[in-house]
């Protein structure tokens, strides 16, 4: 029976949030909070190797309160347990302190329940570092597997696991010991819609809450914006584009224009090619 882990993360949806002109900063308040979407399909992924292989799936994240919200999401989906870590030392952290964080919430679950396999997204929408899985994956000491978009086959008798890794012009074969750590891609599953059960569990669900205290031999000065050593000089949003033209009128009537502006490019360039 495996004992699969995911890390997740809740970020705010992208494709709503806005800057603030004043700070260019991202305006947190203007979009709503959703889990991660590479973490959705890593929970997914979770799921299917449950229900083939055996065994129990849990969650672990770690942010604020509201972030059970993403713990009951990942219920519905599949998951059997949850875990948050929230504590106001955890605030401001970059991904080499969330990373700590993290492992050690995981040496604690180990030792109530043994892990074989634990489970991320690619990357979170709202970092795109990608390094939060491999970092965890450097700390516990076990082979890290990124870009994975398809699970083989899992052995837990002879203490193997085999996927396929995607490349840019195709896929690689690789063999892993157990435990280890998949970072996963998008197109690895497709997400199905909730059954009933699962939304009314998660509906009632409550996780496992864990401040800093309650994580073990942990080094407070690793935590939070203290162990962080990256920082953020400057962040800006791009310029809108000026100029263009709106194209009016028919299908037809924009086309024709549109290879009239192309044309006039065209004679532009080859005048000052010719001037050179």
């Amino acid at each position: 029976m495996l004992h699969i882990v995911a890390c997740i993360k809740q970020v705010p949806d992208t494709k709503i949030i806005k800057m603030n002109p004043k700070t260019n900063t991202m305006d947190r308040s203007s979009a709503p909070a959703i889990l991660n979407p590479y973490d959705a399909h890593a929970v997914e992924e979770a799921v299917r190797l449950k229900n083939r292989y055996g065994g129990t799936v849990s969650v672990l994240t770690m942010g604020p309160p509201p972030a059970v919200k993403a713990i009951k999401k990942c219920v519905e989906i599949g998951a059997d347990e949850g875990y948050l870590i929230t504590d106001r030392f955890f605030a401001g952290a970059d991904t080499l302190a969330t990373s700590y964080s993290l492992t050690m919430a995981l040496h604690k679950i180990a030792r109530i329940k043994p892990i074989d396999l634990v489970i991320c997204g690619k990357m979170t929408i709202d970092g795109d570092t990608g390094q939060v899985g491999p970092g965890i994956a450097r700390r516990l000491d076990i082979p890290p597997l990124t870009s994975v978009n398809k699970v083989v086959e899992i052995n837990k008798e002879e203490g193997y696991i085999t996927i396929h890794r995607k490349l840019e012009d195709g896929h690689q074969v690789l063999r892993s010991s157990l435990p280890c750590l998949l970072s996963v891609e998008k197109d690895i599953n497709e997400i199905p819609y909730s059954s009933l059960p699962n939304m009314l569990k998660a509906a009632r669900y409550q996780p496992v809450i864990w401040s800093a205290n309650d994580l073990e031999d942990i080094d407070r000065s690793l935590l939070g914006l203290k162990g962080s050593p990256t920082i953020v000089a400057k962040v800006w949003a791009p310029e809108k584009p000026k100029g263009g033209e709106m194209l009016q009128g028919t299908s037809k009537e924009q086309v024709d224009r549109l290879l009239s502006i192309l044309l006039e490019k065209k004679e532009l360039f080859d005048v000052k090619e010719a001037a050179k």
